[in-house]
Protein backbone atom coordinates (compact mmCIF):
# COMPACT_ATOMS: atom_id res chain seq x y z
CA UNK A 1 0.00 0.00 0.00
CA UNK A 2 2.70 2.17 1.14
CA UNK A 3 4.71 1.36 -2.40
CA UNK A 4 1.54 1.83 -4.51
CA UNK A 5 0.85 5.43 -3.00
CA UNK A 6 4.71 5.94 -3.86
CA UNK A 7 4.76 5.05 -7.12
CA UNK A 8 0.91 7.55 -7.57
CA UNK A 9 3.67 10.33 -6.48
CA UNK A 10 6.35 9.61 -8.19
CA UNK A 11 3.26 9.70 -11.54
CA UNK A 12 1.61 12.97 -10.77
CA UNK A 13 4.00 15.00 -11.91
CA UNK A 14 4.95 13.23 -15.46
CA UNK A 15 1.20 12.78 -15.77
CA UNK A 16 0.89 17.01 -15.18
CA UNK A 17 3.68 18.25 -17.67
CA UNK A 18 2.42 15.46 -19.97
CA UNK A 19 -1.01 17.18 -20.06
CA UNK A 20 1.01 20.29 -20.59
CA UNK A 21 1.70 18.99 -23.77
CA UNK A 22 -1.40 18.63 -25.27
CA UNK A 23 -1.92 21.90 -23.66
CA UNK A 24 0.62 23.59 -25.08
CA UNK A 25 -0.14 21.84 -28.56
CA UNK A 26 -3.94 23.41 -28.55
CA UNK A 27 -2.63 26.57 -28.11
CA UNK A 28 -0.05 26.58 -31.37
CA UNK A 29 -3.42 25.45 -33.58
CA UNK A 30 -5.84 27.75 -31.71
CA UNK A 31 -3.61 30.96 -32.05
CA UNK A 32 -2.32 30.23 -35.36
CA UNK A 33 -6.51 30.08 -36.13
CA UNK A 34 -7.09 33.10 -34.84
CA UNK A 35 -4.17 34.92 -36.59
CA UNK A 36 -5.44 33.98 -39.50
CA UNK A 37 -8.55 35.70 -39.05
CA UNK A 38 -7.18 39.12 -37.98
CA UNK A 39 -6.27 38.77 -34.33
CA UNK A 40 -3.68 41.32 -33.45
CA UNK A 41 -1.11 39.78 -31.21
CA UNK A 42 -0.49 42.67 -28.89
CA UNK A 43 -4.14 42.68 -28.04
CA UNK A 44 -4.45 38.57 -27.65
CA UNK A 45 -1.05 38.97 -25.32
CA UNK A 46 -2.54 41.54 -23.10
CA UNK A 47 -6.55 39.85 -23.46
CA UNK A 48 -4.70 35.99 -22.29
CA UNK A 49 -3.34 37.58 -19.07
CA UNK A 50 -6.68 39.38 -18.11
CA UNK A 51 -8.32 35.98 -18.06
CA UNK A 52 -5.35 34.39 -16.48
CA UNK A 53 -5.18 37.26 -13.72
CA UNK A 54 -9.17 36.77 -13.19
CA UNK A 55 -9.00 32.51 -13.02
CA UNK A 56 -6.13 32.22 -10.82
CA UNK A 57 -6.51 34.94 -7.98
CA UNK A 58 -9.56 34.02 -6.51
CA UNK A 59 -7.48 30.40 -5.95
CA UNK A 60 -4.54 32.52 -4.67
CA UNK A 61 -6.60 34.97 -2.09
CA UNK A 62 -8.68 32.01 -0.37
CA UNK A 63 -6.04 28.98 -0.55
CA UNK A 64 -2.58 31.09 0.17
CA UNK A 65 -4.31 33.72 2.82
CA UNK A 66 -1.83 32.41 5.41
CA UNK A 67 0.89 31.60 3.76
CA UNK A 68 1.21 34.60 1.50
CA UNK A 69 4.92 36.61 2.24
CA UNK A 70 5.00 40.26 3.04
CA UNK A 71 5.34 42.20 -0.33
CA UNK A 72 9.30 43.49 -0.44
CA UNK A 73 10.78 45.95 -2.93
CA UNK A 74 12.96 43.68 -4.30
CA UNK A 75 10.35 40.86 -4.59
CA UNK A 76 8.64 43.79 -6.40
CA UNK A 77 11.54 43.87 -8.38
CA UNK A 78 11.60 40.80 -9.50
CA UNK A 79 8.00 40.16 -10.25
CA UNK A 80 8.25 43.45 -12.30
CA UNK A 81 11.57 41.68 -14.51
CA UNK A 82 9.40 38.43 -14.68
CA UNK A 83 6.44 40.46 -16.09
CA UNK A 84 8.80 41.68 -18.53
CA UNK A 85 10.63 38.35 -19.68
CA UNK A 86 7.28 35.81 -20.01
CA UNK A 87 3.60 38.00 -20.38
CA UNK A 88 5.65 40.65 -22.46
CA UNK A 89 9.17 39.77 -24.61
CA UNK A 90 8.49 35.91 -24.61
CA UNK A 91 4.64 36.24 -26.17
CA UNK A 92 4.80 38.93 -28.03
CA UNK A 93 8.07 37.17 -29.85
CA UNK A 94 6.42 33.82 -30.10
CA UNK A 95 3.33 35.49 -31.59
CA UNK A 96 5.78 37.37 -34.40
CA UNK A 97 7.26 34.06 -34.64
CA UNK A 98 4.51 31.81 -34.92
CA UNK A 99 2.52 34.61 -37.50
CA UNK A 100 5.59 34.18 -39.55
CA UNK A 101 6.19 30.80 -40.06
CA UNK A 102 4.21 28.05 -39.02
CA UNK A 103 2.91 26.22 -35.58
CA UNK A 104 4.80 23.18 -36.41
CA UNK A 105 8.31 25.37 -36.97
CA UNK A 106 7.56 26.99 -33.84
CA UNK A 107 7.26 23.89 -31.61
CA UNK A 108 9.69 22.02 -33.52
CA UNK A 109 12.52 25.45 -32.56
CA UNK A 110 10.73 25.70 -29.44
CA UNK A 111 12.61 22.62 -28.25
CA UNK A 112 15.78 24.41 -28.22
CA UNK A 113 14.90 25.82 -24.85
CA UNK A 114 16.66 23.12 -22.18
CA UNK A 115 20.52 24.21 -24.28
CA UNK A 116 19.59 27.88 -24.23
CA UNK A 117 18.65 27.10 -20.36
CA UNK A 118 21.57 25.30 -19.67
CA UNK A 119 24.18 28.11 -21.38
CA UNK A 120 22.29 30.72 -18.57
CA UNK A 121 22.61 28.60 -16.01
CA UNK A 122 26.77 28.08 -16.74
CA UNK A 123 26.90 32.39 -16.87
CA UNK A 124 25.22 32.61 -13.86
CA UNK A 125 27.23 29.81 -12.12
CA UNK A 126 23.72 27.43 -11.48
CA UNK A 127 25.45 25.00 -13.90
CA UNK A 128 28.68 23.74 -13.50
CA UNK A 129 30.38 21.37 -15.87
CA UNK A 130 33.21 18.70 -14.98
CA UNK A 131 34.95 17.26 -18.07
CA UNK A 132 36.00 14.36 -16.16
CA UNK A 133 32.71 13.16 -16.09
CA UNK A 134 30.49 11.63 -18.67
CA UNK A 135 27.52 13.28 -17.72
CA UNK A 136 28.93 16.62 -17.61
CA UNK A 137 30.59 16.07 -21.58
CA UNK A 138 27.24 14.92 -22.20
CA UNK A 139 25.50 18.02 -21.43
CA UNK A 140 27.76 19.88 -22.94
CA UNK A 141 27.71 18.02 -26.56
CA UNK A 142 23.73 17.48 -25.85
CA UNK A 143 23.78 21.80 -25.94
CA UNK A 144 25.63 21.86 -28.90
CA UNK A 145 23.90 19.34 -31.04
CA UNK A 146 20.31 21.05 -30.34
CA UNK A 147 22.03 24.49 -31.18
CA UNK A 148 23.49 22.55 -33.85
CA UNK A 149 19.53 21.43 -34.99
CA UNK A 150 18.12 25.23 -34.60
CA UNK A 151 20.67 26.22 -36.98
CA UNK A 152 19.81 23.77 -39.56
CA UNK A 153 16.11 24.79 -39.43
CA UNK A 154 17.15 28.71 -39.78
CA UNK A 155 19.38 28.12 -42.92
CA UNK A 156 17.75 25.33 -44.50
CA UNK A 157 14.06 25.18 -45.55
CA UNK A 158 14.08 22.10 -47.94
CA UNK A 159 11.31 20.70 -50.09
CA UNK A 160 7.66 21.33 -47.90
CA UNK A 161 6.37 17.83 -47.50
CA UNK A 162 2.35 17.43 -46.85
CA UNK A 163 1.67 14.94 -44.69
CA UNK A 164 -1.93 14.92 -44.69
CA UNK A 165 -4.10 16.34 -48.13
CA UNK A 166 -6.65 19.02 -47.25
CA UNK A 167 -9.66 18.71 -48.58
CA UNK A 168 -10.74 21.83 -47.55
CA UNK A 169 -8.97 25.80 -46.81
CA UNK A 170 -11.20 26.68 -44.55
CA UNK A 171 -8.87 27.88 -42.32
CA UNK A 172 -6.68 29.14 -44.47
CA UNK A 173 -6.40 33.23 -44.56
CA UNK A 174 -4.03 32.81 -46.82
CA UNK A 175 -0.99 31.10 -48.07
CA UNK A 176 0.11 28.98 -45.10
CA UNK A 177 3.96 29.10 -46.31
CA UNK A 178 5.51 31.88 -45.24
CA UNK A 179 8.07 34.41 -47.33
CA UNK A 180 11.41 33.28 -47.40
CA UNK A 181 11.91 37.23 -45.67
CA UNK A 182 9.55 36.28 -43.00
CA UNK A 183 10.74 32.76 -42.66
CA UNK A 184 14.15 34.66 -41.34
CA UNK A 185 12.38 37.34 -39.60
CA UNK A 186 10.14 34.75 -37.66
CA UNK A 187 13.05 32.52 -36.62
CA UNK A 188 14.87 35.58 -35.51
CA UNK A 189 11.30 36.40 -33.13
CA UNK A 190 11.58 32.07 -32.06
CA UNK A 191 15.01 32.48 -30.93
CA UNK A 192 13.97 36.30 -28.94
CA UNK A 193 11.10 34.14 -27.44
CA UNK A 194 13.20 31.02 -26.37
CA UNK A 195 15.91 33.32 -24.96
CA UNK A 196 13.69 35.50 -22.96
CA UNK A 197 11.99 32.19 -21.76
CA UNK A 198 14.74 30.55 -20.14
CA UNK A 199 15.82 33.74 -18.37
CA UNK A 200 12.26 33.74 -16.86
CA UNK A 201 12.79 29.91 -16.03
CA UNK A 202 15.63 31.15 -14.30
CA UNK A 203 14.54 33.95 -12.79
CA UNK A 204 11.54 32.23 -11.29
CA UNK A 205 13.45 29.57 -9.61
CA UNK A 206 15.50 32.36 -7.95
CA UNK A 207 12.06 34.47 -7.01
CA UNK A 208 10.43 30.86 -5.59
CA UNK A 209 12.88 31.24 -2.82
CA UNK A 210 12.06 34.40 -1.63
CA UNK A 211 7.99 34.40 -2.62
CA UNK A 212 7.16 30.44 -2.05
CA UNK A 213 2.96 31.27 -2.51
CA UNK A 214 2.69 29.42 -5.95
CA UNK A 215 -0.79 31.14 -6.76
CA UNK A 216 -0.07 34.11 -5.71
CA UNK A 217 2.99 34.50 -7.92
CA UNK A 218 1.47 33.22 -10.84
CA UNK A 219 -1.35 35.79 -10.07
CA UNK A 220 1.21 38.96 -9.85
CA UNK A 221 2.75 38.07 -13.23
CA UNK A 222 -0.13 37.86 -14.74
CA UNK A 223 -1.32 40.82 -13.60
CA UNK A 224 1.70 42.94 -14.46
CA UNK A 225 1.81 41.27 -17.55
CA UNK A 226 -1.81 42.35 -18.38
CA UNK A 227 -0.49 46.06 -17.54
CA UNK A 228 2.86 45.91 -19.28
CA UNK A 229 0.94 44.47 -22.70
CA UNK A 230 -2.10 46.83 -22.07
CA UNK A 231 0.29 49.79 -22.25
CA UNK A 232 2.92 48.60 -25.14
CA UNK A 233 -0.37 47.79 -27.27
CA UNK A 234 -1.56 51.62 -26.83
CA UNK A 235 1.60 52.54 -29.01
CA UNK A 236 1.36 49.70 -31.51
CA UNK A 237 -2.55 48.84 -32.18
CA UNK A 238 -4.07 52.86 -33.49
CA UNK A 239 -7.40 50.62 -34.47
CA UNK A 240 -9.89 50.56 -31.40
CA UNK A 241 -11.47 47.57 -33.77
CA UNK A 242 -9.25 45.32 -32.58
CA UNK A 243 -10.13 45.42 -29.24
CA UNK A 244 -13.68 44.02 -29.68
CA UNK A 245 -14.74 41.24 -28.08
CA UNK A 246 -17.28 38.77 -29.75
CA UNK A 247 -17.93 34.95 -29.97
CA UNK A 248 -14.84 33.97 -32.49
CA UNK A 249 -11.61 32.38 -32.50
CA UNK A 250 -9.79 35.55 -30.96
CA UNK A 251 -11.79 35.35 -27.96
CA UNK A 252 -11.34 31.41 -27.71
CA UNK A 253 -7.60 32.18 -28.43
CA UNK A 254 -7.05 34.10 -25.62
CA UNK A 255 -9.46 32.49 -23.05
CA UNK A 256 -7.38 28.96 -23.86
CA UNK A 257 -4.39 30.35 -23.50
CA UNK A 258 -4.57 32.24 -20.22
CA UNK A 259 -6.15 29.62 -18.51
CA UNK A 260 -4.59 26.21 -19.84
CA UNK A 261 -0.91 28.30 -20.50
CA UNK A 262 -0.71 30.84 -18.50
CA UNK A 263 -2.48 30.66 -15.41
CA UNK A 264 -2.55 26.66 -15.07
CA UNK A 265 0.79 25.85 -16.99
CA UNK A 266 2.74 28.78 -14.42
CA UNK A 267 1.56 27.21 -11.21
CA UNK A 268 2.04 23.70 -12.48
CA UNK A 269 5.46 24.47 -13.39
CA UNK A 270 6.15 26.15 -10.27
CA UNK A 271 5.19 22.46 -8.62
CA UNK A 272 7.35 20.43 -10.82
CA UNK A 273 10.28 22.17 -10.48
CA UNK A 274 10.10 21.84 -6.69
CA UNK A 275 9.05 18.23 -6.99
CA UNK A 276 12.16 16.81 -9.89
CA UNK A 277 13.70 19.86 -10.92
CA UNK A 278 13.58 22.91 -13.89
CA UNK A 279 14.78 20.12 -16.57
CA UNK A 280 12.31 17.97 -15.78
CA UNK A 281 9.79 20.12 -16.72
CA UNK A 282 11.39 20.93 -20.22
CA UNK A 283 12.19 17.11 -21.26
CA UNK A 284 8.36 16.27 -22.89
CA UNK A 285 8.36 19.00 -24.70
CA UNK A 286 9.35 16.39 -27.98
CA UNK A 287 5.97 15.22 -27.46
CA UNK A 288 4.32 18.51 -28.19
CA UNK A 289 6.46 19.17 -31.44
CA UNK A 290 4.73 15.95 -32.46
CA UNK A 291 1.51 16.63 -31.30
CA UNK A 292 1.25 20.08 -33.21
CA UNK A 293 2.81 19.10 -36.10
CA UNK A 294 -0.17 16.68 -37.22
CA UNK A 295 -2.52 18.69 -35.77
CA UNK A 296 -1.25 21.93 -37.82
CA UNK A 297 -1.22 19.66 -40.89
CA UNK A 298 -5.10 18.13 -40.41
CA UNK A 299 -6.16 21.62 -39.16
CA UNK A 300 -4.38 23.94 -41.04
CA UNK A 301 -3.04 22.16 -43.61
CA UNK A 302 0.29 22.99 -42.78
CA UNK A 303 3.18 21.61 -45.13
CA UNK A 304 6.37 20.70 -42.87
CA UNK A 305 9.62 21.48 -44.31
CA UNK A 306 12.69 18.71 -44.77
CA UNK A 307 15.00 21.37 -42.67
CA UNK A 308 12.41 21.09 -40.30
CA UNK A 309 12.10 17.50 -39.72
CA UNK A 310 16.14 17.39 -39.88
CA UNK A 311 17.19 20.12 -37.34
CA UNK A 312 14.04 18.99 -35.40
CA UNK A 313 15.84 15.45 -35.15
CA UNK A 314 18.93 16.58 -34.10
CA UNK A 315 17.12 19.12 -31.66
CA UNK A 316 15.53 16.15 -29.76
CA UNK A 317 18.71 14.42 -29.84
CA UNK A 318 20.72 16.71 -28.15
CA UNK A 319 17.59 17.86 -25.65
CA UNK A 320 18.06 13.86 -24.09
CA UNK A 321 21.17 14.01 -24.15
CA UNK A 322 21.22 16.86 -21.68
CA UNK A 323 18.33 15.51 -20.06
CA UNK A 324 20.37 12.36 -19.13
CA UNK A 325 23.35 14.22 -18.24
CA UNK A 326 21.15 16.71 -15.55
CA UNK A 327 19.57 12.97 -14.73
CA UNK A 328 23.06 11.43 -13.37
CA UNK A 329 23.82 14.80 -11.75
CA UNK A 330 20.54 13.78 -9.46
CA UNK A 331 21.11 10.12 -9.01
CA UNK A 332 24.42 10.54 -8.13
CA UNK A 333 24.60 13.59 -5.60
CA UNK A 334 27.46 11.98 -3.42
CA UNK A 335 29.85 11.91 -6.12
CA UNK A 336 29.91 15.38 -6.99
CA UNK A 337 30.93 18.08 -4.26
CA UNK A 338 29.64 20.60 -5.91
CA UNK A 339 26.28 18.85 -7.22
CA UNK A 340 24.12 21.64 -5.12
CA UNK A 341 25.74 24.16 -6.82
CA UNK A 342 24.70 22.28 -10.26
CA UNK A 343 21.04 22.08 -9.27
CA UNK A 344 18.93 25.97 -9.97
CA UNK A 345 18.16 26.93 -6.80
CA UNK A 346 14.75 25.98 -6.15
CA UNK A 347 15.68 22.25 -6.79
CA UNK A 348 17.18 21.87 -3.63
CA UNK A 349 15.27 23.71 -1.34
CA UNK A 350 12.83 21.72 1.54
CA UNK A 351 10.01 23.37 2.77
CA UNK A 352 9.72 21.30 6.42
CA UNK A 353 7.66 22.13 9.50
CA UNK A 354 7.48 26.00 8.36
CA UNK A 355 11.43 26.55 7.57
CA UNK A 356 13.49 26.18 4.54
CA UNK A 357 16.69 24.16 3.88
CA UNK A 358 19.03 24.83 1.57
CA UNK A 359 20.77 22.19 -0.38
CA UNK A 360 23.98 23.97 -0.10
CA UNK A 361 25.14 24.08 3.56
CA UNK A 362 27.84 26.25 4.77
CA UNK A 363 29.86 23.89 5.23
CA UNK A 364 30.11 20.74 3.18
CA UNK A 365 27.27 18.84 0.68
CA UNK A 366 26.34 16.58 3.28
CA UNK A 367 22.41 17.42 3.44
CA UNK A 368 21.09 14.30 4.86
CA UNK A 369 21.56 15.02 8.39
CA UNK A 370 19.94 19.25 7.73
CA UNK A 371 16.98 18.58 9.65
CA UNK A 372 17.18 17.87 13.22
CA UNK A 373 13.85 17.43 14.45
CA UNK A 374 12.92 13.88 13.09
CA UNK A 375 12.31 15.26 9.56
CA UNK A 376 13.98 14.10 6.64
CA UNK A 377 14.91 15.63 3.71
CA UNK A 378 13.27 15.29 0.10
CA UNK A 379 14.43 14.60 -2.61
Amino acid sequence: MKGGSGSMEKLKPILAIISLQFGYAGMYIITMVSFKHGMDHWVLATYRHIVATLVMAPFALVFERKIRPKMTLPIFYRLLALGILEPLMDQNFYYIGLKSTSASYTSAFTNALPAVTFILALIFRLETVNFKKIHSIAKVVGTVITLGGAMVMTLYKGPAIEIVKAAHSSFHGGSTTATGQHWVTGTLAIMGSISTWAAFFILQSFTLKLYPAELSLVTLICGIGSILNFAVSMIFVRDLSAWKIGMDSGTLAAVYSGVVCSGIAYYIQSIVIKQRGPVFTTSFSPMCMVITSFLGALVLAEKIHLGSIIGAIFIVIGLYSVVWGKSKDVVNPLDEKIVVAQELPITNVVKQYGHDFSGAPPNGPDVSRAPTNGGSANT
